[in-house]
């Protein structure tokens, strides 16, 4: 094992740190909302999501609950 392995691994680490520094520093100046107008916008979008997830659960019990009855009344005719 050549020893310079271990100590390629010190600089090739700082270098990944300052580069995840950078970048991170780089995104927040470049946003285009600031974090208040972000939570607001990520806030109302799970709760559009919410309201459309329980819309669509409804629709599917409505559904579930017309085929049951259809396939009840059916045996009820089929076997009186």
């Amino acid at each position: 094992m050549d020893q310079t392995e271990g100590h390629d691994l010190i600089p090739f680490s700082l270098g990944l740190l300052l580069g995840a520094a950078v970048g991170a520093g780089v995104a927040l100046l470049t946003a285009p909302r600031s974090g208040r107008k972000t939570r607001k916008k990520l806030a109302r979008g799970a709760e559009d999501l919410r309201e459309r997830a329980t819309d669509r659960w409804d629709e599917l019990a409505d559904e579930v609950r017309d085929r049951v009855d259809e396939a009840l009344s059916a045996a009820r005719t089929r076997f009186p």
